[in-house]
Parts: structure tokens; C-alpha cells; sequence
């Protein structure tokens, strides 16, 4: 399954006909915040609330759109169907004949709130989800990538980590830190001085 990412810059331009918010997700997200590129990237994700979950087929008409049923079967995600809890990704290209550009990745809300697919305890303001860059690219707070990455960490998600964890604010390691589990790894250096 071939890939070329659209750049952050492409989804935004993509995106800006998508009636309802979302944000550059995955290591993008996280070199958004750090303010400069440190990694090289496999794909480009984009969260969307679950709710919203139409308005990326409405945006982009003729695009093919694949979820990823679990275990991760692709399958034709057909025009206006909703997609159940549990089908969380969804692959999208312009046409048959092109490579995969962009991955959505659907998020639960409750209310005005985001809630987290990893532990339904953790939850957030939609309000307070994403961030603005400099340039105007909405992206996902780095310390919600970050714990959304802390399930199961891989070596990309370990430089992430090592290279957002100084650009986080006091309140952001707060927040992180309660995320995490107990166990986690990550939690301590949240809690450390920075």
C-alpha cells in the first residue's frame, strides 16, 4: 500500500472546506509544537470528531474513502455511512489509481468534550483540543498527541516525546501526567522540573 503524504500545508488547503473542526494530528502534530521538522513521516493524520465524521466525505466529493475495520481490513467507506465506534481510521486518496495521502483518525466526544479512545477517563474541552501554528494550521495539543502516542510507544513516538517534553508548559506536563497511567514511563519526566 503505496503512500505520499500531503503536507500540512495540502490537508490544510483540503481541509478548509470541512465544516467542522479538525486538527493535524500523529508526529506533525508534534513538530508543529516543537517549531521545526526532526523526523521523516510515513503518512500524515488528521483528527476529526466522530460526530463530524461526514463532513470530510461532503469536502472532498470524489476522493476514495477506506476504513480500516479492526483488525485493520480496508474497506470502502461508502458515501454517507456512519462509521461505528471502534472504526477509528479512515484512508483516504483521490482516486483509485493514487497513493494514499491522508489518514482521519475519529475521536469520541460526550457533550462539549473530547474523550479519549485509549481510557474514557480522560477527557477534555473540544475548546482546548487543538492549537494554532504561527502560520494557521490547527493542530492537536502536543500533550494530547503525546498520550494518544503513550499507549504503545514505538522509537518515532520515543523521539516525539524527547523532543516536545521541552516545549511543554508547566499546565501541559500537569495534564499529561494525570493522563498517563501510573506505570508509564513518560509520567516522571512529566513531573520533573523543566
Amino acid at each position: 500500500m503505496t503512500w505520499a503524504p500531503a503536507s500540512p500545508h495540502e490537508v490544510a488547503r483540503l481541509f478548509s472546506r470541512v465544516a467542522a473542526p479538525w486538527w493535524i494530528a500523529g508526529g506533525y502534530a508534534i513538530e508543529l509544537a516543537v517549531g521545526r521538522p526532526f523526523r521523516r513521516h510515513g503518512d500524515i493524520d488528521v483528527l476529526l470528531l466522530r460526530r463530524d465524521q461526514l463532513a470530510v466525505q461532503e469536502a472532498l466529493p470524489t476522493w476514495e474513502w477506506w476504513a480500516a475495520d479492526p483488525p485493520g481490513t480496508l474497506r470502502p467507506w461508502a458515501r454517507g455511512e456512519l462509521l461505528p465506534v471502534g472504526v477509528d481510521d479512515v484512508w483516504c486518496r483521490p482516486s483509485a489509481g493514487s497513493p494514499w495521502r491522508i489518514q482521519v483518525m475519529l475521536d469520541e466526544t460526550q457533550g462539549d468534550e473530547w474523550v479519549s479512545r485509549r481510557n474514557p477517563a480522560v477527557r477534555r474541552p473540544i475548546g482546548e483540543l487543538g492549537v494554532v501554528s504561527p502560520d494557521g494550521l490547527p493542530y492537536l495539543a502536543p500533550e494530547v498527541q503525546v498520550f494518544a502516542k503513550a499507549h504503545r510507544t514505538r522509537p518515532k513516538d520515543e523521539q516525539d516525546f524527547a523532543a516536545v517534553l521541552p516545549v511543554l508548559g508547566e499546565a501541559q506536563r500537569r495534564w499529561l501526567a494525570e493522563a498517563l497511567d501510573d506505570a508509564h514511563p513518560w509520567q516522571a519526566a512529566c513531573r520533573a522540573p523543566s
